[in-house]
């Protein structure tokens, strides 16, 4: 493989700008830069030159050996002083030796992933961990990156494995005293595994809620306070608000961090009989957001009821609780009463969604699941038939395998991968 570099921190002025080097010829460039090197996996202030001995800046460098590094190559970290100037001279100098080039998006990574350090969850997780925004985001995706999915698929991976050699055995051995077929335990297992499958797979759309945020809509009549509630939450006038009704007429959004949860706020038009062709359009749009979203806060005032059926745990609120006092939760975006009561129960409902997360954490992993789960309910269905043809079992088995291996990446991964790693930058 080529050796590769990049500034590994993120460009700019800054105290300190990580150049990473990996690959065969990694030591050699950085002994050319700084001399004598550390013992590995030690830091050691070394002084780096040019090519004609001047010197370019003082700087810790780390040597890592090979399989004892990120990606697994022998690879040389260089902390420079964080200029633009600094760095800059230091890409030139390794851009200038043969053998090294500039490393591509996602690289380093892809590399770690080639060489066994990082299986294909744990790379999806470490774009996560850099894209976190939230507490519940930064702790899901080092759970990923830490190898959760590995674990659960390997274990998962083993119960199939064995009742697959079963069968196997069966057919090629058919003429030796092998067992035939599976025996009751063991077909209650993979049912009891497909359920499990089934249920993860499940459970891995709250945790790509997690991921991804979770939508919540307010919606009301026409002048209800839904905007006035929206610009009192963001804690700025992200909506206009006006007297006149009728005056929010696409969808406005608001991301925030909410009890370290990824949350957007919606605010919608006001749910009436539209007087325009726009405002039609309006409504529509918001009765087709508010439906989507994870949660809705229904504003109202007095008994009315809304064109929208609400889940057991969307929230009611009396709307404009200054002017008009009542019985039940009340909330005014106008003064901030009840505000902070409205934001703790949002926030108490979507941490309750939010526990039941699974491990997987993208739609690629549920239907990875899906597969092996419907795969392990046909081999189950055709064993409790009788006569059932062993093959045609053992390839069911063979295909909930090969779903679960897409898992982890052992088998069908090339398409995912240039995907994977755009969202990566130069230096990771």
């Amino acid at each position: 493989m080529d050796t590769i570099f990049a500034l590994a921190s993120a460009r700019g002025k800054a105290g300190i700008a990580v150049m990473r080097i990996s690959g065969p010829r990694a030591w050699e460039a950085a002994q050319r830069l700084a001399g004598d090197l550390p013992p590995p996996r030690r830091l050691g202030l070394r002084v780096l030159k040019d090519s004609a001995g001047d010197e370019i800046d003082q700087a810790l460098v780390a040597c890592f050996e090979e399989g004892a590094s990120f990606t697994g190559e022998p690879v040389v970290e260089l902390s420079l002083h964080g200029s633009i100037a600094s760095v800059d001279s230091v890409h030139r100098q390794l851009e200038a030796m043969e053998g090294l080039r500039l490393a591509e998006a996602g690289e380093f990574t892809r590399r770690s992933l080639m060489n066994g350090c990082l299986d294909l969850a744990q790379v999806e997780g470490l774009a996560d961990l850099i894209e976190a925004e939230t507490e519940a985001q930064r702790k899901q995706a080092y759970r990923v990156l830490s190898g959760s999915i590995g674990r659960r698929a390997e274990l998962w991976r083993e119960r199939l494995v064995r009742a697959a050699s079963l069968i196997e055995a069966s057919i090629d051995f058919s003429d030796e005293d092998v067992p035939d077929g599976l025996d009751q335990a063991t077909i209650a297992d993979l049912a009891a595994l497909a359920e499990e499958l089934a249920a993860e797979a499940e459970a891995g759309r709250c945790a790509e809620r997690v991921r991804e945020g979770f939508e919540v809509a307010i919606i009301g009549r026409p002048n209800v306070g839904k905007s006035t509630l929206l610009n009192t939450l963001a804690g700025r006038d992200a909506a206009i608000t006006s007297e006149i009704a009728g005056t929010t007429r696409d969808v406005v959004e608001v991301r925030m961090d909410l009890a370290g949860l990824p949350v957007t706020f919606l605010d919608t038009a006001g749910l009436r009989e539209a007087t325009d062709q726009v405002e039609r359009l309006g409504v529509a749009r918001a009765l087709d957001r508010a439906r989507a979203a994870d949660l809705r806060i229904a504003l109202r005032e007095g008994d009315e009821t809304l064109p929208l059926a609400l889940d057991s745990d969307d929230i009611v609120v009396r709307a404009k609780s200054d002017l008009e006092p009542g019985d039940g939760a009340g909330v005014s975006g106008l003064t901030g009463a009840g505000v902070d009561d409205l934001v703790a129960r949002i926030g108490e409902v979507l941490r309750m969604r939010a526990s039941g997360a699974g491990v997987t954490i993208r739609a690629r992993h549920r239907e990875a699941l899906r597969k092996a789960s419907v795969a392990l309910d046909r081999a189950v269905t055709r064993l409790a038939e009788e006569g059932a043809p062993v093959e045609i079992v053992a390839a069911d088995l063979r295909e909930a395998l090969r779903a679960l291996d897409s898992l982890v990446g052992r088998v069908d991964v090339e398409e995912l991968l240039g995907e994977i790693f755009a969202s990566f930058c130069i230096g990771k």
